[in-house]
C-alpha cells in the first residue's frame, strides 16, 4: 500500500489514499481538489522515495468540510495577586479525503 508524508501548516502527515484527515484551515469549498506539493517522503512496500526523488511529486485531496475544532479553555493564574484571566479558543480546520499520490 502507497503512503506519503507531506507537510502543510506547519505540521506532517502521512496518508495513504483512501484516508480522511484534518488539516489548519484550507481555502476551498467542499468538493474542491486541493494539491499538496511540499512531498517528504514516499514509500510502497520496500521501495522508499525521499530527497530528490520526489521532485515533482504531489499529493491531491479533495476537501470534504470546513469545520471549527473543540473549544480550548487557557485560564491563566497568579497567584496572590487577585489575577484570574479565562481565554477560549477554536481553531479552524478544514477535512480533506486524499484521492491519490
Amino acid at each position: 500500500m502507497a503512503y506519503a508524508i507531506f507537510k502543510t501548516g506547519g505540521k506532517q502527515y502521512r496518508v495513504a489514499a483512501g484516508d480522511v484527515i484534518e488539516v489548519e484551515k484550507l481555502d476551498g469549498e467542499a468538493g474542491a481538489k486541493i494539491t499538496f506539493s511540499e512531498v517528504i517522503f514516499s514509500g510502497e512496500g520496500a521501495s522508499i522515495k525521499t530527497g530528490a526523488d520526489l521532485k515533482g511529486a504531489t499529493v491531491v485531496a479533495e476537501v470534504v468540510e470546513q469545520f471549527k475544532g473543540p473549544k480550548l479553555i487557557n485560564f491563566k493564574y497568579r497567584r496572590r495577586k487577585g489575577y484570574h484571566r479565562t481565554v477560549g479558543h477554536r481553531q479552524k480546520l478544514t477535512r480533506v479525503k486524499i484521492t491519490s499520490i
